[in-house]
């Protein structure tokens, strides 16, 4: 299998290199180092450096109104062999000034907003990506309107499987629609709703919501967010409710040195999914290496919400480099 995905990777990047002059590509890889602190006395503690991730991507201008992008995902999943998945494949048009449609498989707005907002995607995926309350890609199709120099609206219609799933049987689409207000160069809000709906009419079964609130503030040195959102029905299960909440900052120390930390929040009503629901913090430091190379170094810590749980404290370092 690894040598397939060396191939793949090989061919892909000959292919780039021939056409590069007529378009764009890039390469993104994560990284990471992790040593276990929390491991039982007498025990050796665990530790492994990974390749988490590797994207290999490629955008094509066809003229000012369409483009094609495509992404090629490499990953080593829960302790899987390397797999590339087809992340993106999009053609997008620009219909006008103010609107934008993306068709094929596409990225989704669930949890865009707090991604950028967080700036550490390669060190800890944002809270909804983590816990799987979304996924980040999936086939359908995506508009974007920008109603004005503050205020942007968007909806996407899509299989709801994800970019690693085909279509399930039922033959259902996943709905989202989004709203962000920037109040000014610093501040912007984010409200989104998902609906999946449901396949099946008993009693028990309901589509499930998904309603997001989340807030950025980008000063000159120091960042700012924070995100709640709760799903209805989850599972598509009658009254099964959770909630979220991550909130996170960056402080920048000099040209090439930054700290910043998180704290998640993971519950859900009257306990129903307890064995699942925590807290999670990370807080480090990073570094600016060069032009599209950067590295952290960090301790990242979850505690289940369990009754006596114990957290569990995890050493990394990161590493990011994208050309």
């Amino acid at each position: 299998m690894k040598k397939t995905i060396l191939t793949l990777g090989l061919a892909l990047l000959t292919v780039i290199s021939a056409i590069a002059q007529e378009g764009k590509p890039a390469v993104k890889v994560f990284s990471n180092f992790s040593y276990n602190l929390t491991t039982a006395e007498g025990e050796t503690a665990f530790k492994e450096f990974e390749i988490k991730r590797a994207y290999l991507g490629y955008q094509y201008n066809f003229d000012d109104k369409l483009s094609a992008k495509i992404t090629f995902d490499v990953g080593a999943d829960d302790g899987s062999v390397y797999t590339a998945f087809l992340k993106i494949a999009t053609l997008s048009w620009k219909a006008s000034g103010k609107l934008t449609l993306n068709f094929g498989q596409v990225g989704t707005k669930n949890f865009k907003f707090q991604e950028k907002s967080w700036e550490n995607r390669y060190i800890a995926k944002s809270v909804q990506d983590e816990h799987k309350w979304a996924s980040s890609a999936d086939a359908g199709l995506t508009a974007d309107y920008k109603v004005s120099n503050n205020l942007s609206i968007d909806a996407q219609v899509l299989n709801g499987e994800g970019h690693k799933n085909s279509q399930e049987e039922n033959g259902l689409f996943r709905g989202g629609f989004g709203i962000t207000y920037t109040m000014s160069d610093r501040i912007a809000l984010r409200l989104h709703q998902d609906i999946t709906p449901r396949s099946m009419y008993g009693d028990s079964d309901a589509s499930q919501h998904i309603n997001t609130l989340a807030i950025a503030y980008n000063g000159s040195s120091f960042s700012l967010g924070a995100e709640k959102s709760k799903m209805m029905n989850a599972g598509n299960i009658l009254d099964n409710k959770k909630d979220l909440l991550s909130v996170f900052g960056n402080y920048t120390l000099s040209e090439k040195y930054s700290f910043f930390g998180r704290y998640d929040n993971l519950a859900s009503e009257e306990d129903w999914n307890l064995e699942n629901d925590g807290d999670y913090t990370v807080f480090g430091i990073a570094r600016k290496m060069a032009k599209g190379v950067r590295l952290s170094v960090n301790i990242q810590s979850w505690i289940k919400a369990e009754e006596n749980a114990e957290a569990e404290r995890t050493l990394f370092l990161n590493l990011v480099y994208t050309f």
